[in-house]
């Protein structure tokens, strides 16, 4: 079972800058790899980036190439998600989740969610 915990959400202007954390519970964070989502009013939830347990590899949707970056770090259990150049349209609720596999841009595949961090983007 792992929990996860989203933090660092909240309002910033267009243009600027915001990192989100996820802090999982339990000892084999390693083992998983963690993806962010996110979900706008009235709006599908859709993946914005993923990373594999071992950090090597990442991906992203094409929309935050460039401007967001995912990172994690094992010894604390703790995915990141910096947010560079935000933009309006990126204001939703942000989830992370875990996964036992690498199946990134699926949510069927992601086993455990945290409850969300709301980033509102002002213009």
């Amino acid at each position: 079972q792992v929990q996860l915990v989203e933090s660092g959400g909240g309002l910033m202007e267009a243009g600027g800058s915001m990192t989100l954390s996820c802090a999982a519970s339990g000892r084999t964070f390693s083992s998983y790899a963690m993806g962010w989502f996110r979900q706008a009013p009235g709006k599908e939830r859709e993946f914005v980036a993923a990373i594999t347990g071992s950090g090597r590899t990442t991906t992203y949707e094409d929309s935050v190439k460039g401007r967001f970056t995912i990172s994690r770090d094992n010894a604390k259990n703790t995915a990141y998600l910096q947010m560079n150049s935000l933009k309006p349209e990126d204001t939703a609720v942000y989830y992370c989740a875990a996964q036992g596999t690498w199946s990134p841009r699926s949510l069927n595949a992601y086993a455990y969610w945290g409850q969300g961090t709301q980033v509102t983007v002002s213009s």
